[in-house]
């Protein structure tokens, strides 16, 4: 290619495109790599500044860690391409060729997903250096290998494309004009990690199937350190653990410690909570330094009800009409809540500590039993009180009201942070009740909490033995050492 390494050989491409566009996920490796699989291909734009040759260098800007690469397969627009269908979309394409997709993850989180700043800047886009003839090759036989200073990083095929080729120029032409000589990158697979200054990464396409095992050769680049530095006139870089992992590829090649295990709710863990009270788990919660866990002022439709689960939210706001005209009515955010609650979880709904209006009725909490949910807790009202209560789902709430939500609320939100009775709730969270009240246990706590509450039941109940057979409170509630040491013998003994 050319000697300029900011410039594309027009004698690759003919000329420098009106536009490159990239996908964002396309590969069912990188899917697997970053946890999700998107349900159809999205892209970003990139500029046709940031073209370079084969040959040429790559800059890490000054203040930066996170230079990722990409090996990509590059389809160059031949015929124009506008609502093309999928069986006629390949005969646009014209060429394949290898591609690098360089970015700058410290810059991710200005982009928004634009990547203007992280992926756009001069020689992010390296091409070539050969053209590989669409006519040629089959577009699910292709491969890309990456390499970084000769050792192989990536290897896969098209065969194990999410979105195939035809599909992602479809696709795009339903939206725009795909023109001649425009470039659309079209994903990394699973490999692509950091480079820093020396290292040298080179990317090549071939089609091993073909006849004459057609490739573009290796696309090489030399990463150089940038000198420049960024000024305040717009936002700079800014990196944490978290673009680190999406980085290098995963948090234990960033050399970061793994992400805890998430917490579960085991049977076990939820019959302890259900043999501890809310009045020891509360105190237990204070010791910790948490006092503002109480859900203040409900109580259950059911004398005797016990509450346990985690929290599944939803939101009210104060109704104002031209609200509830855009969110109350149709499947809204109350309806939504009921019907994904999961078995054993708790709909906490934040109600503002209204109760001029009802938060549920008979059949929402139908909905709610019938999908196991844990129950309902509500600092609203509940309209059908008698036969909310009849389903035999747990609710706790501030007592009965006739009227819909409507006369007060407007459904807003669910799985969000709420503030039900004076107490923030996050889903997640686990929710414990019974007739003493409602208290909320964060969920890195649950265990920890439960084990202490119990034994602190333990304890009590051979205090309260101690006193009933005539012995003061003084010393021994609580204990001092003397009865301590008892206690400890009687525990010992059992």
């Amino acid at each position: 290619m050319g000697t300029d390494a900011h410039a594309p050989d027009t004698q690759v491409l003919g000329k420098r495109p009106g536009k490159i566009v990239a996908v964002h996920l396309a590969y069912a490796s990188r899917a697997d790599q970053r946890g999700r699989v998107p349900a159809a291909p999205s892209y970003f734009l990139k500029p046709s500044s940031s073209l370079a040759a084969s040959g040429g260098v790559v800059e890490r800007p000054a203040g930066t860690e996170l230079l990722g690469f990409e090996g990509e397969i590059a389809l160059v627009i031949g015929e124009p391409a506008r609502h093309v269908p999928l069986e006629k979309a390949w005969d646009h394409v014209a060429a394949v060729t290898a591609a690098n997709d360089f970015g700058v993850y410290d810059l991710r989180w200005a982009d928004k997903g634009s990547n203007v700043r992280s992926k756009g800047r001069d020689g992010y886009t390296p091409l070539g250096p050969e053209l590989i003839d669409a006519r040629a090759v089959d577009p699910s036989a292709l491969r890309v290998r990456t390499w970084v200073n000769g050792e192989l990083v990536q290897d896969d095929t098209t065969e194990r494309l999410l979105f195939s080729f035809a599909q992602i120029v479809a696709d795009l032409s339903q939206h725009l004009t795909l023109e001649t000589g425009d470039v659309i990158l079209t994903g990394t697979p699973a490999g692509s990690s950091v480079v820093g200054p020396g290292d040298v990464v080179a990317v090549e396409v071939d089609a091993p199937a073909a006849p004459g095992a057609p490739t573009s050769g290796r696309l090489v680049s030399t990463v150089e350190q940038g000198e420049v530095p960024f000024t305040d006139v717009g936002s700079g870089p800014s990196v944490d653990d978290t673009q680190r992992a999406e980085a290098w590829g995963s948090r234990a090649a960033a050399g970061l410690a793994p992400e805890p295990e998430p917490f579960v709710l085991t049977e076990e863990i939820a019959d302890k909570l259900r043999r501890a009270p809310v009045a020891g788990i509360a105190a237990q919660l204070r010791r910790r330094g948490l006092d503002n866990v109480v859900i203040e002022g409900v109580r259950p439709n059911v004398p005797g009800a016990r509450i346990v689960g985690r929290a599944r939210t939803l939101r009210f706001v104060a109704n104002r009409e031209d609200l509830f005209a855009s969110h109350g009515a149709g499947y809204n955010a109350q309806k939504r809540a009921f019907d994904a609650v999961g078995a054993g979880e708790v709909i906490v709904i934040e109600a503002r500590g209204e109760t001029g209006s009802a938060t549920l009725g008979d059949v929402l909490a139908l909905r709610a039993k019938v999908r196991g949910a844990a129950g309902v807790v509500t600092d609203g009202g509940v309209r059908d009180f008698d036969a909310v209560a009849a389903t035999g789902l747990a609710v706790f709430s501030k007592g009965a009201h006739p009227a819909v939500l409507g006369r007060r609320h407007v459904p807003w939100d669910t799985d969000v942070a709420v503030c039900c009775g004076g107490a923030t709730v996050l889903p997640g969270d686990v929710i414990v009740g019974d007739t003493d009240g409602v208290v909320v246990i964060p969920a890195h706590l649950v265990e920890e909490v439960a084990d202490a509450t119990l034994a602190q039941e333990d304890e009590d109940a051979w205090v309260a033995e101690q006193v009933a057979a005539g012995h003061p409170v003084d010393g021994l509630f609580p204990p001092n050492a003397e009865w301590r040491a008892r206690y400890q013998a009687w525990r010992e003994s059992r």
